[in-house]
């Protein structure tokens, strides 16, 4: 699927055009608004056509101009960035009603273990880049669904991961420090299994990229997968058959997690 990005968001020009809608049913010029708002009048036309994000400021000062009884100001919540990158709810929705999770990640830790200011340095780094509103949306998400390893202590969490992700210095020395103290915390969890496959076990199961299985409190399962310009997520019984072989072999050929938390210790150790 490809998403069309040569025109606004269709909720901005949807809200343009009620705020014009509204305005125009009302009386009120649009010099009116401009000057009641403290905006332009080129910026409210932009608005109005769509090609500019209604303001909240607008939204407010003209709800009460045009007596729009908070149908205005309630447009605001739809002009908010969106907390997770297009085409991710679907998955984001089954991981909220998980009973069972089991993430492979060869090269970054997995969002669920990061810390804010790793998760940060990452979105940060995003390219193209985010403005801040996105990554403060995108960041304040993640951290959110953190709450499930703990707040859900019947469900099980497996992870495993490879040691490039445990060496990639993300945000710096003492950001990359941080992480890994915060996944020996997150280890000693009952509910959370933390693995890591050594570069040195050689050729392995996982070389051919990330990949997370789970299972719903209805028993529906899923496997899915994301890269630079692709997230998919699968429930056919031939694709989940191989990912949960796949990700056996892997748990297989990685340490303990025993034998895990002394490697991130020792890691850690020498940062």
């Amino acid at each position: 699927m490809t998403i069309d990005n040569t025109q606004p968001p269709a909720a901005w020009r949807y809200c343009g055009n009620q705020l014009k809608r509204w305005r125009i049913q009302a009386g009120v010029s649009r010099e009116d608004l401009a000057r009641e708002a403290c905006y332009g009048y080129d910026a409210i036309k932009s608005m109005e056509q769509g090609r500019r994000k209604c303001a909240r400021r607008v939204l407010e000062v003209a709800d009460d101009m045009c007596d729009a009884g908070g149908k205005l100001r309630a447009a605001s919540e739809y002009l908010e960035p969106e907390k997770y990158p297009a085409r991710t709810h679907e998955f984001m929705q089954a991981e909220a009603t998980a009973v069972a999770l089991h993430s492979y990640q060869p090269l970054l830790v997995p969002g669920l273990l990061q810390t804010d200011e790793y998760a940060g340095a990452l979105l940060h780094a995003y390219c193209p880049p985010l403005d801040d509103e996105t990554i403060e949306q995108r960041l304040a998400a993640r951290m959110q669904r953190q709450g499930m390893l703990a707040g859900k202590p019947t469900v099980v969490f497996s992870f495993v991961i490879y040691e490039a992700a445990l060496l990639t210095m993300v945000g710096g020395r003492d950001v990359m420090r941080r992480q890994l103290h915060h996944l020996l915390k997150l280890g000693e969890y009952r509910n959370v299994s933390l693995q890591v496959l050594p570069a040195d076990a050689g050729a392995h199961a996982g070389l051919d990229g990330a990949f997370v299985l789970l299972e719903t409190e209805e028993h529906a399962r899923y496997a899915y997968e994301e890269g630079h310009e692709m997230r998919c997520l699968y429930a056919d019984p031939e694709t989940l058959q191989v990912l949960t072989e796949r990700h056996g072999m892997i748990r297989m050929q990685a340490l303990s997690a025993e034998e895990s938390a002394r490697f991130i210790r020792r890691v850690a150790d020498e940062l």
